[in-house]
């Protein structure tokens, strides 16, 4: 499996193209790197660049980045319209492929350490890497800025860097580095100059001040163009879309006597989020995104089926076609993972549902975490499908091996013995993850949507079967094994997992 990660560095410097260009060489001279994209802005003062690719080779790129920053960029001489703290002011990390939030925490505090011994500038996590409650949010980190943070820092332990300092880099300040899920950099203009319109109206679409969930907001004064902003990050864009930030702005300016005048996107975005907007605005009836043609022109050249219709057949054929298959795997353990891991979907698709409903409202943060545990969940157990066969596919090698002499006997065997426990070992742990499945899904009972209560049951039945069929694996797989030490501790541990699913069987019944 690919592990692909996205890397957005916010460097203070948007007016000289020339320091701009120097930073991003810095970046593409690592191999295995892509830079995406980057955005300048004068205003600001402030660029945005975006690169993707291995996790290991993405952090190189980000410390070259930040290593020609500091050469280049003075805070010192700098002023914008963005608030900022260091050269390179935000390192966010976002997974994107085989890679969950937990590696980027760790790629975070791996790079943040390296910042520090590189270039002695002292960092600060945030959001999902940050080591204190409050410095979750960016902005409270921020406070003060560069001029503020530099005098405050190093006299206040409560404004101290995380690793580092106290004191702050002379020029290049401090660095915020973090790991965060996909963010939607989103401004919209609007036709007043007056930037305390646009304080106001970015208090009352941001969730700090009660507004949507999932945005932050602040006010901007774009001197060079006579206009104030609305400049906006949306953190999680399918709970809170594009067109109803647009809106809500819209009609909070209309309180004012002004409206918006265009807006804009800093840096990617995902084109399911411009795909939603479309469909808003357009009010188009019953569309899908398959009806896109570079949608369906990738899934094409993907080799995904496509059915009578033309349209996408489903990805589960493939998987189904090769069980039905004369040979060996995937076979039984690999099935038990598969429905272990559509359980964990639907525990998915009920906690991402009822999040959005009203009714559901004061459990939102326990269905968002739901929907996280259960697709790192679904993910594991996706690989754990491939696992199996290829731990089965090793016991069947080492029986091939030569059994000639007494020596080549004995070396087969010891090879049978090592590959059979992996084969034990593999559906343990898919059993012991379905158990864990079919207790969150009992657990998600009380907090969601009781109009989806049977896919909830449903996504129980197939976690237990998934749990059942992984241990009858264990079990034939044991009758092989000569190590009596490792078949105790195997059927003990397969014994512990029919007795949760037991007890939470019995603790759902007798809420019934």
């Amino acid at each position: 499996m690919k592990r692909l990660i996205e890397c957005v560095p916010n460097f203070s410097e948007g007016r000289d193209a020339a320091k701009v260009d120097a930073i991003v060489a810095a970046m593409r001279a690592v191999a295995g790197v892509y830079v995406l994209d980057r955005e300048m802005d004068a205003d600001h003062n402030r660029c945005v660049i975006t690169l993707a690719g291995e996790p290991e080779p993405v952090a190189e790129a980000a410390l070259a980045g930040i290593g020609k920053a500091v050469e280049l960029i003075d805070l010192t001489r700098h002023s914008g319209a963005h608030p900022r703290i260091g050269a390179c002011d935000v390192l966010p990390f976002i997974p994107v492929e085989g890679v969950a939030i937990e590696d980027c925490v760790h790629l975070a505090k791996k790079v943040g350490a390296e910042i520090w011994n590189r270039y002695k500038v002292p960092v600060y996590f945030y959001e999902a890497a940050a080591q204190r409650p409050d410095r979750g949010n960016l902005e409270n980190i921020r406070r003060g800025q560069f001029e503020g943070l530099r005098d405050e820092a190093p006299r206040n332990p409560d404004r101290a860097p995380d690793v580092g300092g106290p004191a702050l880099h002379a020029t290049a300040g401090a660095t915020v580095v973090g790991a965060r899920k996909f963010l939607v950099a989103y401004n919209i203009n609007l036709n007043t100059p007056d930037v305390e319109i646009a304080n106001k109206i970015a208090k009352a679409i941001r969730f700090s001040s009660g507004g949507l969930r999932f945005a932050k907001a602040m006010g901007v004064n774009l001197k060079a163009r006579g206009l104030a902003q609305v400049s906006i990050n949306m953190t999680d864009f399918e709970q809170t879309p594009l067109h109803r930030v647009f809106e809500m702005v819209k009609r909070e300016a209309e309180r004012y006597g002004v409206m918006p005048v265009g807006s804009e996107i800093v840096g990617l975005i995902p084109k399911r989020a411009i795909e939603m907007t479309a469909d808003f605005y357009l009010q188009l009836e019953n569309f899908s995104p398959e009806q896109v043609l570079e949608n369906r022109l990738a899934a094409a050249l993907a080799g995904a089926p496509l059915d009578a219709k033309g349209k996408l057949a489903t990805l589960a054929q493939p998987f189904i076609d090769a069980v039905a298959a004369p040979t060996a795997t995937p076979g039984g353990g690999s099935v038990a993972a598969y429905s272990a891991a559509l359980a964990a979907g639907l525990g998915q698709m009920v906690a991402g549902l009822s999040r959005k409903k009203k009714a559901q409202a004061q459990y939102v943060d326990q269905l968002s975490a739901a929907v996280d545990e259960l697709r790192q969940a679904a993910a594991a157990l996706a690989e754990a499908i491939d696992t199996d066969a290829g731990s089965y596919d090793a016991v069947l090698a080492a029986m091939k091996l030569p059994k000639d002499s007494a020596g080549e006997q004995q070396r087969r065997e010891a090879a049978i013995q090592k590959a059979t426990q992996m084969a034990a070992l593999v559906p343990l742990r898919v059993a012991q993850a379905a158990a864990e499945i079919f207790e969150r899904l009992g657990q998600l009972e009380a907090i969601s949507s009781p109009s989806m209560s049977s896919d909830l049951r449903v996504g129980r039945l197939m976690a237990a079967a998934g749990a059942r069929g992984a241990l009858e694996n264990v079990a034939i797989n044991l009758e092989s094994i000569t190590d009596t030490a490792f078949v105790s501790k195997m059927r003990s541990e397969s014994a512990a997992v029919e007795a949760r699913l037991t007890q939470s069987a019995k603790s759902a019944s007798s809420k019934v």
